[in-house]
């Protein structure tokens, strides 16, 4: 289970923020991959380092074939932000990151569009209640971006997304998809497909799995091929968008724990 201390550990070394930066700037990368940017540190070495990033889970892992890929999970930074980080402060931050990517320029801030997004959250929260959560219409309207849904919870069923009040077009269907697996309460797979967007849809996995203390873990996978436009949207890098999956999850964890969504 992440916590504040291990997030902040992991960020404490330059190195390490190093590889966040590598798959930032491109995701879903080997080891051989990553070794070879960090020329001065063996492979040993850098094996270290995303360990200590995994456990913080700023990294997630995944594998593709024979290959471990290692993806940048932001959630756990997204939960720091939340924490830390309130309305006040955020402007004056903002602009000192700004002024530290003008000034530096040791990772070029230019991002690779990935095909894939992985992000994982633990949430003290029994499997069904997280289950709840992400496919009832009243537990939806609670936390992220507020906005009801629909599920016909069967093998080819229905998924609807409906703008908010908030958005000026309540009621709208702005998200639609098709439920492609289903077993409650551990795996949910569907399409994604945001009307706004002209692209293809893309495929979203979410994934619960038990831990020790009654913490659970909620992995959730984006498939986003041809879909670049959707994969900045849900990464949170377009201008007034919020701040995508990370936030999203982040407010779940909060509203599960706490009963309170930090954006109502």
């Amino acid at each position: 289970m992440t916590d504040d201390g291990l997030v902040f550990r992991a960020l404490a070394d330059g190195s390490r923020r190093f590889l966040l930066d590598l798959l930032f700037a491109r995701d879903g990368r080997t080891l051989t991959e990553l070794e070879s940017e960090l020329t001065e540190m063996t492979r040993f070495g850098v094996m270290k380092h995303l360990k200590v990033l995994e456990e913080a889970g700023l990294v997630v892992t995944r594998r593709a074939g024979r290959e471990k890929l290692h993806f940048l999970n932001p959630v756990p930074i997204r939960l720091v932000h939340d924490r830390w980080i309130d309305k006040y402060t955020e402007p004056q931050v903002a602009a000192l990151v700004d002024l530290k990517a003008e000034l530096e320029d040791d990772v070029s801030t230019t991002t690779t569009y990935s095909t894939v997004q992985v992000h994982r959250v633990y949430i003290k929260a029994t499997p069904e209640r997280i289950w709840t959560a992400l496919t009832e219409a009243d537990w939806a309207e609670k936390y992220g971006y507020q906005c009801r849904v629909a599920y016909e919870l069967r093998e080819g069923g229905s998924y609807k997304a409906f703008a908010n009040a908030a958005m000026g077009t309540e009621g709208d269907v702005i998200i639609k998809g098709e439920v492609v697996e289903v077993e409650p309460p551990r795996r949910l797979v569907q399409t994604w497909d945001p009307v706004w967007i002209d692209e293809p849809a893309t495929r979203l996995t979410y994934e619960i799995a038990e831990g020790p203390n009654g913490v659970c873990s909620l992995t959730l996978t984006h498939d986003l091929a041809d879909a670049p436009q959707t994969a900045d949207q849900v990464a949170g890098r377009l201008e007034n968008a919020g701040g995508g999956w990370p936030q999203v999850l982040s407010d779940l964890k909060t509203l599960l724990e706490t009963g309170s969504s930090l954006y109502a």
